[in-house]
């Protein structure tokens, strides 16, 4: 009996143990913006181990997503009345990835399943955005779509099938755009081992995206002076509106 405990208890270790594991890596852990940012590729990277020297299998796919910090946010719908574009509805989201980029060996459909893809939020179609206005299901799916088309349109959602490539089922690589408008935050970039429509490995790494230079001081400012910050802001903004005034007037004379 007390073998069979024994057994019981390592079980999950022993199984575990039997599947592959994942060495990831990033080629930048930290991106900064400074004020000449045009955007970055960041390169994902690794090598996958498999236990007791067994022989890489064929069949092995993956899966790479970068995913920025999630916030609230509140869509707003315009409409045309009477010649005027005005706020017409909205709907708010309780938690939206700021950027989201996900990045396979092959297209999603072919890996897994849509509720496997579902749980892991894997693909832009499978994040949860959690409305919180209690409006219809049709009105939400709606303002989801909206969302994410302009997120796509503004580089900050994107899918790149094909864009990570698996060497001889040891070592992978993915290379994902990063925009310039990217927001600032605490990002993760997850990689999933995929066999046989399973996920049998998850690994995770942090990457930090922040500003530089004169644009790290202004944001710092900003946070932890606000009152100076914005007595200082209305006063270069004086002073500039006077020397244009100033230098008009003279250019009449």
């Amino acid at each position: 009996m007390k073998r069979l405990l024994a057994l019981l208890a390592a079980l999950p270790l022993l199984i575990g143990a039997s599947e592959p594991r994942l060495v990831p890596d990033v080629s930048d852990t930290r991106i900064d913006i400074a004020y000449s940012f045009t955007g970055a590729e960041l390169l994902l990277f690794g090598a996958i181990l498999y236990p007791g020297g067994r022989p890489p299998t064929p069949d092995t796919d993956v899966v790479v997503v970068i995913k920025g910090p999630s916030e609230p946010l509140l869509v707003r719908e315009k409409a045309k009345i009477a010649g005027i574009w005005v706020n017409h509805a909205s709907e708010r989201f309780r938690s939206v990835p700021s950027f989201y980029a996900v990045a396979t060996s092959r297209p999603l459909d072919r890996l897994v399943s849509p509720r496997t893809a579902a749980i892991y939020e894997i693909g832009i179609g499978n994040l949860l955005l959690s409305p919180a206005n209690g409006s219809s299901a049709k009105e939400q799916a709606r303002f989801e779509r909206g969302l994410i088309e302009l997120k796509r349109n503004s580089g900050l959602y994107a899918e790149h099938v094909g864009a990570v490539s698996v060497r001889e089922g040891v070592l992978y690589r993915a290379l994902i755009a990063i925009p310039a408008r990217v927001p600032i935050g605490n990002y993760t970039a997850e990689t999933y081992l995929i066999r046989n429509g399973r996920i049998v490995a998850v690994a995770t790494r942090e990457i930090a995206i922040g500003k530089s230079g004169f644009e790290r001081f202004i944001a710092n400012a900003a946070e932890q002076h606000p009152l100076a910050y914005g007595l200082t802001a209305i006063g270069l903004s004086l002073l500039l509106g006077w020397l244009a005034a100033l230098g008009f007037a003279r250019a009449r004379r």
